[in-house]
């Protein structure tokens, strides 16, 4: 069995897709080329251990890449997605990031931009401290290694292990970047513009219901009772706000 991290290429154009393959291999990847949604669906489902990272154009035949990536999250699959596309509008990006992308990077781009998107999201795979780290950002609340803690829940950003009630839990690069900034700004009130700017990098002029079904999951996690959250609250006509302790003001 290889020991090479194992990246999925779903590409219809097949000049790019044969690029993309020998770049990622010269990097030391294994590298699987799919040509359209569906393929990569089945390829997916077949062996959902096998991949370490879904590399997805937009414009594919059959199923698009937003409804793939939209499909897989909906399924459970937490592999980093990084989506490729030529659609450069606010709105096309986040469509991505509704649909569950961990990035999303414009065509034409650089090789050496996407390499390192690459390895910044394989960083997510493997925990490694110093790429996570160069990522994410040191955590305030807690120093390089240390865990930080709330409620019955365990949190490590340099690792990426998250735990509740002693169960590991699977989280993306993107969920984890949104806790992480709750964390670091825990109590005070985070309007929902900050948080586009800030976590999914985009003009907080953007209309999209990511930040939303971003918080509902954080809080079907981590929340005893998602429906009458005390960690991740919703402040009316404000913005959100994270308390560790819910007995805090």
């Amino acid at each position: 069995m290889s020991d090479k991290y194992h990246i999925l290429v779903v590409e219809d154009e097949h000049h790019l897709a044969v690029g993309i393959k020998f770049n990622l291999e010269a990097e030391n990847y294994d590298v699987t080329v799919a040509n359209n949604g569906r393929r990569a669906l089945k390829i997916i489902s077949e062996a959902p251990e096998q991949f370490d990272l879904l590399i997805l154009d937009v414009m594919l035949p059959g199923m698009n890449g937003y409804d793939l990536c939209e499909t897989l999250r909906k399924d459970g699959f937490t592999l980093p997605i990084l989506i490729l596309s030529a659609r450069t509008l606010s709105e096309d990006k986040a469509r991505g990031f509704d649909a569950g992308a961990n990035q999303y990077l414009v065509k034409p781009f650089e090789l050496d931009e996407l390499l390192s998107r690459v390895k910044n999201l394989m960083a997510m795979v493997t925990g490694t401290n110093s790429t996570t780290a160069n990522l994410l950002g040191a955590p305030k609340a807690a120093e390089a290694g240390d865990e930080f803690r709330f409620g019955n829940c365990s949190i490590n950003f340099d690792t990426f292990e998250v735990q509740v009630a002693g169960q590991a839990v699977k989280m993306t690069a993107l969920q984890m970047k949104l806790l992480k900034y709750f964390v670091e700004h825990q109590g005070r009130v985070i309007p929902r513009a900050e948080l586009l700017e800030n976590v999914w990098e985009m003009p907080s002029s953007v209309q999209t219901r990511a930040p939303d079904q971003f918080i509902s999951m954080l809080r079907k996690t981590f929340e005893p009772d998602p429906a009458s959250p005390v960690h991740f609250l919703t402040i009316r006509d404000a913005g959100y706000r994270f308390i560790s302790e819910p007995g805090e003001v």
